[in-house]
Protein backbone atom coordinates (compact mmCIF):
# COMPACT_ATOMS: atom_id res chain seq x y z
CA UNK A 1 0.00 0.00 0.00
CA UNK A 2 1.28 3.64 -0.89
CA UNK A 3 2.13 5.39 2.13
CA UNK A 4 2.21 8.93 0.89
CA UNK A 5 3.41 10.80 -2.18
CA UNK A 6 4.66 14.33 -1.50
CA UNK A 7 4.39 16.63 -4.32
CA UNK A 8 5.94 20.62 -4.88
CA UNK A 9 3.88 22.88 -6.05
CA UNK A 10 4.85 26.38 -7.57
CA UNK A 11 1.96 28.07 -5.87
CA UNK A 12 0.82 26.77 -2.49
CA UNK A 13 -2.82 28.92 -2.38
CA UNK A 14 -3.31 28.13 -5.91
CA UNK A 15 -2.58 24.64 -5.93
CA UNK A 16 -4.70 24.29 -2.46
CA UNK A 17 -7.94 25.84 -4.43
CA UNK A 18 -7.34 22.81 -7.01
CA UNK A 19 -6.76 19.74 -4.93
CA UNK A 20 -8.96 21.00 -1.85
CA UNK A 21 -12.03 20.53 -4.25
CA UNK A 22 -10.76 17.37 -6.28
CA UNK A 23 -9.88 15.40 -3.42
CA UNK A 24 -12.94 16.17 -0.70
CA UNK A 25 -15.16 15.39 -3.58
CA UNK A 26 -13.48 11.75 -3.60
CA UNK A 27 -13.96 11.65 0.33
CA UNK A 28 -10.44 12.76 1.33
CA UNK A 29 -10.22 14.95 4.20
CA UNK A 30 -7.52 17.68 5.63
CA UNK A 31 -4.75 15.60 7.64
CA UNK A 32 -2.09 18.34 8.03
CA UNK A 33 -1.81 22.42 7.60
CA UNK A 34 1.27 24.34 8.12
CA UNK A 35 2.98 27.58 6.62
CA UNK A 36 4.75 26.09 4.03
CA UNK A 37 2.32 23.10 3.06
CA UNK A 38 -1.17 20.98 3.61
CA UNK A 39 -2.48 17.47 2.79
CA UNK A 40 -5.45 14.95 2.21
CA UNK A 41 -5.74 11.61 3.52
CA UNK A 42 -7.86 8.86 3.00
CA UNK A 43 -7.59 5.52 4.78
CA UNK A 44 -3.55 5.26 5.31
CA UNK A 45 -2.26 7.05 2.15
CA UNK A 46 -2.41 10.95 2.33
CA UNK A 47 -1.24 13.33 -0.17
CA UNK A 48 1.37 16.14 0.44
CA UNK A 49 1.71 19.71 -1.04
CA UNK A 50 4.70 22.22 -0.33
CA UNK A 51 5.24 25.44 -1.68
CA UNK A 52 8.49 25.25 -3.64
CA UNK A 53 11.28 26.97 -2.52
CA UNK A 54 11.92 30.06 -4.29
CA UNK A 55 15.72 29.01 -5.20
CA UNK A 56 14.12 26.06 -7.21
CA UNK A 57 11.24 27.86 -9.07
CA UNK A 58 13.18 27.93 -11.98
CA UNK A 59 13.09 24.27 -12.72
CA UNK A 60 9.73 23.61 -14.00
CA UNK A 61 7.70 20.39 -13.99
CA UNK A 62 6.90 18.25 -17.31
CA UNK A 63 5.55 14.79 -17.15
CA UNK A 64 7.23 13.72 -20.13
CA UNK A 65 10.54 14.62 -18.55
CA UNK A 66 12.23 11.82 -15.82
CA UNK A 67 10.03 11.34 -13.07
CA UNK A 68 6.20 11.52 -12.19
CA UNK A 69 3.85 11.05 -15.36
CA UNK A 70 1.00 11.50 -13.83
CA UNK A 71 -1.38 10.69 -10.49
CA UNK A 72 -4.39 8.18 -10.96
CA UNK A 73 -7.54 8.08 -9.05
CA UNK A 74 -10.13 5.23 -8.57
CA UNK A 75 -13.42 6.16 -9.65
CA UNK A 76 -16.50 4.49 -7.91
CA UNK A 77 -18.40 4.25 -11.73
CA UNK A 78 -18.26 5.68 -15.00
CA UNK A 79 -21.27 8.23 -13.89
CA UNK A 80 -18.79 9.68 -11.60
CA UNK A 81 -16.31 9.78 -13.94
CA UNK A 82 -19.15 11.74 -16.08
CA UNK A 83 -19.60 14.07 -13.23
CA UNK A 84 -16.04 14.70 -12.99
CA UNK A 85 -15.76 15.54 -16.74
CA UNK A 86 -19.06 17.95 -15.91
CA UNK A 87 -17.73 19.39 -13.26
CA UNK A 88 -14.01 19.98 -15.30
CA UNK A 89 -16.00 21.75 -18.04
CA UNK A 90 -18.18 24.14 -15.27
CA UNK A 91 -14.64 25.20 -13.48
CA UNK A 92 -12.89 25.82 -16.83
CA UNK A 93 -10.45 22.93 -16.55
CA UNK A 94 -9.83 21.18 -20.39
CA UNK A 95 -10.16 18.03 -20.06
CA UNK A 96 -7.38 16.27 -21.87
CA UNK A 97 -7.72 14.03 -24.97
CA UNK A 98 -11.39 15.30 -24.90
CA UNK A 99 -11.83 13.93 -28.47
CA UNK A 100 -10.87 10.23 -26.94
CA UNK A 101 -13.39 10.33 -23.81
CA UNK A 102 -13.46 8.61 -21.92
CA UNK A 103 -11.90 5.86 -23.66
CA UNK A 104 -8.02 7.62 -24.24
CA UNK A 105 -6.71 4.66 -22.16
CA UNK A 106 -8.32 1.83 -24.44
CA UNK A 107 -11.80 0.27 -24.87
CA UNK A 108 -11.05 -1.44 -21.19
CA UNK A 109 -10.69 1.72 -19.31
CA UNK A 110 -13.02 4.45 -18.80
CA UNK A 111 -11.09 8.05 -17.41
CA UNK A 112 -11.15 11.56 -17.48
CA UNK A 113 -7.61 13.11 -17.41
CA UNK A 114 -6.95 17.08 -16.77
CA UNK A 115 -3.73 18.56 -15.31
CA UNK A 116 -3.36 20.83 -11.95
CA UNK A 117 -2.48 24.28 -12.36
CA UNK A 118 1.48 22.99 -12.24
CA UNK A 119 0.69 20.89 -15.25
CA UNK A 120 0.55 17.68 -13.33
CA UNK A 121 -1.85 15.37 -15.42
CA UNK A 122 -4.21 13.44 -12.98
CA UNK A 123 -6.61 10.78 -13.97
CA UNK A 124 -9.75 9.55 -12.81
CA UNK A 125 -10.52 5.89 -13.69
CA UNK A 126 -12.49 2.91 -13.22
CA UNK A 127 -12.58 -0.45 -15.55
CA UNK A 128 -15.35 -1.01 -18.04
Amino acid sequence: MLHHVELNVSDLRRSREFWEWFLSWLGYDIFQEWEHGFSFKQGETYLVFVQTEERFKDATYHRKATGLNHLAFHAESSSQIDEMANILKQKGIPVLYEDKYPYAGGPEHYAVFFEDPDRIKVELACGV
